[in-house]
């Protein structure tokens, strides 16, 4: 884990303006969030109700990718950047149920999740996470501090939720998430989430514009083929790039129905 401590990151956090993972955990029901992101996110709902399906949408997807991963695939690392702040059921919880030799590091550059990162360090004995304080652009800091953890020899799943988002056109997005998968060897996987935008869903765009006049970092839509190519030259798994609430939910088998789309896209592909 990064040598700074929990109480001297305390320090860095700007409670003035609402931030994206503290708007993420109140959705998601948590406590670790400030009246100024409280009513930022009570504004943004306000003008797109079903935000928080998103976010919980974006849970289940987490867990379903990484369960697959884990018991058909046969995955025993990952690299989760982008990893918010801690809740119930995140990657190592879910890795370890399975496989608890699974090793798992954390990325983050929110001062407050850092400040909380001690929870995301619970491994198994057997298993073991570890937590890098880094930008998702930070590739060659990333990699260099991952590999003490990670055995880049072996397939690793890249996880990258909701955070190419913060990443501008101008800055290279698909640059960025390349450079990470050139360092994997075959048989790594992406998991990948991201905020679309399309015309049948107007009120996305009115939030995200209030949100990016408010709020911080600032956010990117783009389209489901936008998103898409996120996977060129990987084997996108069924059933591709899809609402992360219907990716490969269970068909009916439970007698529910097909769950609404949302505005979050999200999809796994495997590195030839």
């Amino acid at each position: 884990m990064t040598s700074e401590t929990p109480d001297s990151n305390l320090g860095r956090i700007d409670t003035s303006r609402a931030h994206t993972a503290r708007i993420w955990n109140y959705w998601l029901g948590g406590k670790d969030n400030y009246p100024v992101d409280e009513e930022a996110g009570d504004q943004i709902r306000r003008l797109h109700p079903g935000i928080v399906d998103y976010a919980l949408a974006d849970r289940v997807f987490l867990g379903r990718a990484v369960q697959h991963l884990t018991a058909e695939v046969g995955m025993r690392q990952f690299l989760d950047i982008g990893t918010g702040l801690p809740t119930v059921d995140n990657t190592h919880e879910v890795a370890q149920r399975t496989a608890p030799e699974s090793r798992i590091v954390y990325v983050d550059n929110d001062p407050l999740v850092l400040s909380h990162a001690q929870a995301l360090l619970t491994s198994t004995p057997e298993g073991r996470t570890d937590y890098i304080d880094a930008d998702l652009r930070d590739v060659d800091q990333i990699l260099e501090h991952a590999a003490r953890t990670l055995d880049f020899t072996q397939p690793v799943a890249l996880i990258l939720l909701g955070v190419v988002i913060f990443v501008a056109d101008d800055e290279d997005p698909y640059g960025v998430v390349r450079r990470l998968l050139d360092a994997l060897p075959s048989g790594s996987h992406l998991v990948l989430s991201h905020t679309i935008t399309r015309p049948d869903m107007p009120d996305v765009d009115e939030a995200v514009a209030f949100w990016n006049e408010h709020g911080t970092p600032k956010l990117n839509q783009r389209t489901p083929d936008q998103i898409t190519r996120f996977f060129d030259g990987l084997e996108l798994l069924e059933p591709g790039v899809v609402s992360c609430s219907r990716w490969r939910w269970q068909g009916g088998t439970d007698g529910l129905p097909e769950p609404d789309e949302v505005a979050m896209f999200g999809g796994v592909g495997r590195k030839p």
